[in-house]
Parts: C-alpha cells; sequence; structure tokens
C-alpha cells in the first residue's frame, strides 16, 4: 500500500441526520475522497455537493488527543470542532463577518483499519449559537480504500 503521507484515494459513504425543532431531514453522500496521515493525525479529504451543484471542499481533522476537526472551506467558512462530552467554540466565516458558535459533543466514536484500509467516524452534538440551541446533529462517516 502507497505511503499515506502522500494520499490514499478512499470511497466515502456519508450520512448526516440534522434535527431542528421538530423538523428532522437526512443526507446521504458516496463521495469519493482521499485519506492522508501527516504524523499521527488523519486527514480525510471531499467535496461536498450541494443541491445547486456547487462544490465545497471539506476536511475531517482526526487528531491523536480524540479531538475531531471538520473543517468546510469555500464562501462559508466553517471549523467545527468535537470532543467527547466538551463544549467547544467554532467560528462560522459569511460573507457578511464572522459568528461564533459552539458544539458540545453527546457521542463519538472513530474506528480505523490497516487491511483493508478503512475507517468509521460516528459523531453526535448539539449545535448552539450563544445559549440557543440551533439543533441535534449526527454525522456517520464510512470509508475504504
Amino acid at each position: 500500500m502507497q505511503e499515506l503521507s502522500q494520499g490514499v484515494p478512499i470511497s466515502i459513504h456519508l450520512t448526516t441526520n440534522v434535527r431542528q425543532g421538530d423538523q428532522t431531514e437526512d443526507f446521504l453522500f458516496d463521495l469519493q475522497g482521499q485519506a492522508v496521515k501527516i504524523g499521527d493525525t488523519l486527514y480525510i479529504r471531499y467535496k461536498e455537493i450541494q443541491p445547486d451543484g456547487e462544490e465545497i471542499p471539506v476536511t475531517m481533522k482526526i487528531m491523536p488527543d480524540g479531538v475531531i476537526q471538520l473543517i468546510r472551506s469555500g464562501e462559508m467558512r466553517m471549523r467545527l470542532k468535537f470532543a467527547y462530552k466538551e463544549r467547544l467554540e467554532t467560528s462560522y466565516q459569511t460573507p457578511y463577518g464572522s459568528m461564533m458558535f459552539h458544539t458540545f459533543t453527546n457521542h463519538m466514536h472513530v474506528s480505523l483499519k490497516d487491511r483493508p484500509y478503512s475507517g468509521k467516524v460516528d459523531i453526535e452534538y448539539d449545535l448552539f449559537m450563544a445559549t440557543d440551541k440551533i439543533g441535534a446533529y449526527k454525522l456517520a462517516l464510512e470509508f475504504t480504500a
């Protein structure tokens, strides 16, 4: 298997469940991406395709200390941080300025395998703006090389 620091092509199956008030939405993506390991940090990169066809580059950064960052680029820059049972501040860059949010992670599980190179990341979190809960989110990302 090629060196992970150069990046390995992966197939990604991503499901997201969003609950805001009494509304629930499910999103399902099957994507091609790349896994890159730099030191002890694993980066999973892919492009999320929006309903209007726009592609948003996304990087999931899995750090050895158990913290996961989800970084969405593009016009609306967002960097969400997750750590089990912790409240973490984050900012959301919009064309109109920066907004402050925080996440509270209720559940987080990461499992990685070497042969075949694959993994699964489950994150359940609540998103808050100031003291207002915006919604409850479940994200499940599975990948295989």
